[in-house]
């Protein structure tokens, strides 16, 4: 009996994520239908766009800004001792646009705009004002999801070129300004090495990352049940398992856009 107990709770373990990555996929492919049905709600998609994207600029700016900073110390200090301080600028560059860029914004917009989004929908959810939504033959994946999803996916790049902007500028204040590299051999050795595509790879993840975050917190606030303390879990889940799913993407995105 004890043994029959025991395998049970494993398979329940096992078939529980199985069970909520296939209910996520469904999610999924229900925003990718009505995004393209009617009625467009372009006010909603305006004002997420301006809650994600407005909203956390100055949180991503000042990331990046500091990210730069102190990667522009740490790279001048190692490269002297090969006396390469030339290719800080390049460095810096491309760390920041394949991957700290995309990957710090991420972190940075799931605090913020992934646990609210969890936070309001789960709150929605445990006082049957979705439920409210069905009665009023409106339906919740077109009216809560669609905008949410398609302004993270628009907003996520925008606000990781700012990061990458402001971070090469806080990398080039420190190097130049306070390390004594030379400003025109930190801009030439970008130009030389970083390319388009650099750029644009970049850009390509953090709308993924958008699309995870919003898939994620859509799914624990539409899923969220036991008044209060339920939102609250649903809310902390969203930020934990948006945070590994972007880390886990980030590698395999890496190995198909870098091969």
């Amino acid at each position: 009996m004890a043994t029959r107990k025991l395998l049970s709770q494993l398979l329940q373990r096992i078939i529980k994520p199985i069970e909520g990555f296939g209910a996520a996929l469904i999610l999924l492919f229900q925003s990718i239908v009505w995004l393209f049905r009617p009625p467009y709600r372009w006010r909603l998609l305006i004002i997420q766009m301006e809650f994600i994207g407005a909203g956390s600029t100055f949180i991503v700016m000042l990331t990046g800004l500091f990210t730069g900073m102190v990667f522009a110390v740490q790279t001048i200090q190692t490269f002297r001792l090969f006396n390469a301080e030339t290719l800080v600028g390049s460095v810096v560059a491309l760390s920041l646009m394949r991957e700290l860029g995309p990957v710090l914004t991420a972190l940075m917009v799931t605090g913020r705009v992934g646990s609210a989004i969890a936070t309001e929908i789960g709150t929605m959810r445990v006082t049957e004002q979705i439920d409210a939504l069905y009665a009023m033959a409106v339906h919740p994946v077109q009216y809560l999801v669609v905008p949410r999803m398609l302004a993270a996916v628009i907003m996520l790049p925008i606000l990781t070129a700012f990061c990458d902007l402001v971070g090469i500028g806080g990398a080039y204040l420190v190097s130049v300004g306070m390390m004594g590299v030379d400003g025109g051999m930190f801009l030439d050795k970008i130009q030389i090495y970083a390319s388009s595509w650099d750029v644009t790879s970049g850009l390509i993840k953090a709308a993924v990352f958008g699309l995870i975050i919003t898939l994620v917190a859509c799914y624990k606030g539409l899923n969220a049940t036991g008044g209060a303390r339920g939102v609250g879990l649903a809310t902390t889940s969203t930020v934990v398992l948006s945070s590994i799913l972007i880390l886990i993407s980030d590698y395999f995105l890496t190995l198909v856009l870098y091969r």
